[in-house]
């Protein structure tokens, strides 16, 4: 007999997409369901889906036609649900399409094509307490939802929306929640970090008996009291963003930026509607290491963009060179539909874009070999995410998110457990990550 409290899940994307589903997950096992991963057996599967570049609106597409084809009811939800027409054309077998963060719809869905015998009249969702999809041991917190740029290569604000930030003191609880859960490591994220609390004009919220503005200064003072690491997620070059480096200095926040730059030409940057120039980011980045001298930056570039010319690129390879930023990833131009470049003259045949993007990798990987190298000899802090066999584990130093930046192996790292901090001797390091020995163990959340 069929289990129909059964229903799988698969969540596609970036980190953003990552809570939106925990936040449906939660929601579904508040009124009775059993949350199973996609490859499990179930009627029905709800797929959150990913449209930002190309090859990730492909994978969502081959994702909702291996489960037709397996003859499950197929709920669709995510970036690439904004396109509902779109999908119900190529996809008419589909039971419900919503976009990004529609929780209640997706469990209506669920309601209406796989019901349960009882379940609970009232649907109640409490960010706060949501089911988490990561190891316990660290968390993404969303500040915002939306984006207010118009960037011409991306779609996302017509699916997400504008700038809507959430209260501090609500955020600030929920990291709370997620620490005294077992979370050692909090992870910041929004489309841009560095807008939080414009669009509340930064009002104040009441937290710990005083008012706190609603800024992303603030909330990082006051999320690095709570938890031993706090890392950001994806910040653009503001000069407000200056008020976060001094608490990356005095340990309040990891010394880590993810600053998504997409080019450094400014006829490019101007084409892509970007909002900051690629002079006044080096000269700002510069400035932060001068205050922070541990940073460690990684950042996004993508090539090939309609109208870019050899001298275009030429100018972002001077741009890497002078930066000397951690770790670069170098995507090419994806023509999205309905992103406003794609109307652009001058549109670089694929050939070159993936010779661009070699150029990029050959010029980054001796300056990411480098910055790797000032580690070596050094005894790091690593936050220890799995255990292998032979005694050996894995782990990231304050410079590596989750899933994105390199690791550290530890040989004869016998007696540590996932969430675990650990000191690691640095002995060497290949093209991504560290390899050590452990040199003793810091179970307690502080130093």
């Amino acid at each position: 007999m069929t289990d129909t409290s059964k229903v799988g899940y698969l969540s596609l994307g970036c980190p953003k997409a990552l809570v939106d589903s925990e936040n449906i997950v939660t929601a579904l096992a508040d009124q009775g369901y059993n949350v199973v991963a996609a490859e499990e057996e179930s009627n029905l599967l709800v797929i959150n889906t990913c449209g930002f570049i190309e090859a990730a609106e492909e994978e969502s597409f081959a994702a909702i036609e291996e489960a037709l084809a397996q003859q499950r009811e197929v709920v669709v939800t995510g970036c690439l649900g904004a396109r509902a027409d779109q999908l119900r054309q190529r996809f008419p077998q589909l039971r419900h399409i919503s976009g990004p963060a529609q929780v209640t719809p997706v469990v209506d869905a669920v309601r209406t094509y796989q019901p349960l015998v009882q379940h609970p009249e009232a649907l109640t969702i409490d960010t706060e307490q949501r089911t988490r999809l990561t190891p316990e041991h660290y968390a993404y917190v969303k500040i915002s939802e939306g984006c207010n740029h118009k960037c011409t290569f991306c779609i996302i604000p017509s699916m997400r929306g504008p700038l809507v930030s959430r209260q501090i003191d609500a955020v600030l609880r929920e990291i709370e929640q997620a620490v005294h859960a077992g979370a050692r490591e909090i992870l910041l994220i929004a489309q841009d970090l560095s807008a939080y609390g414009l669009d509340q004009r930064y009002a104040l919220r009441p937290w710990a008996g005083e008012e706190i503005a609603t800024r992303l200064g603030e909330l990082c003072a006051a999320a690095g009291e709570i938890a031993p690491w706090v890392r950001l997620h994806y910040v653009y070059p503001y000069p407000h963003v200056d008020s976060v480096i001094p608490l990356m200095r005095d340990g309040l926040v990891l010394p880590y930026l993810d600053m998504p730059l997409q080019h450094a030409s400014p006829t490019v940057l101007k084409a892509m509607r970007r909002p900051a120039a690629a002079q006044k980011s080096l000269e700002r980045i510069l400035r932060w290491r001068e205050i922070c001298p541990e940073l460690a930056i990684r950042s996004t570039f993508i090539v090939g963009f309609p109208g870019e010319t050899d001298d275009d690129v030429g100018q972002l390879l001077d741009f890497l060179e002078a930066a000397q930023l951690d770790r670069v990833g170098c995507f090419t131009y994806s023509a999205i539909d309905g992103a406003q470049a794609n109307r652009l003259d001058g549109h670089v045949a694929e050939r070159e874009k993936l010779d661009r993007q070699e150029r990029v990798y050959e010029t980054q990987g001796p300056i990411s070999a480098a910055r790797l190298d000032r580690l070596l000899g050094t005894t790091q802090r690593v936050l220890i995410d799995e255990l292998e066999d032979a005694g050996r584990a894995r782990g990231r130093t304050r410079f590596d998110a989750p899933d994105i930046d390199g690791e550290v192996y530890i040989d004869a790292a016998a007696g540590v457990k996932p969430g675990d901090f650990a000191w690691v001797a640095i002995e060497r390091h290949d093209d991504h990550d560290l390899h050590g020995t452990l040199a003793g163990t810091r179970v307690a959340l502080l130093d």
